[in-house]
């Protein structure tokens, strides 16, 4: 399986993304919120870039199948 830079920093966007989300179902306290404001512009676009990225990572699945059987 050939990965590339994309893969990786959208792996670690949603690493990071996940890590957040721990951090509000534990402790209440959402990173996005207190760093760029309270559903802000710019913390909206950094909610729809994990997202997406997210979701383009779905492909990973096939990708790691595809490779495998070679």
């Amino acid at each position: 399986m050939k990965t590339n830079w994309l893969d990786y920093t959208l792996l670690t966007l949603v690493i990071i993304g996940a890590v957040n989300w721990g951090l509000i179902g534990f402790f209440r306290i959402d990173l996005v919120a207190l760093v760029f404001g309270d559903m802000t512009w710019f913390s909206r676009i950094i909610y729809a870039i994990v997202g997406i990225g997210g979701l383009y990572l779905i492909s990973l699945y096939g990708r790691i199948r595809s490779g495998g059987e070679a």
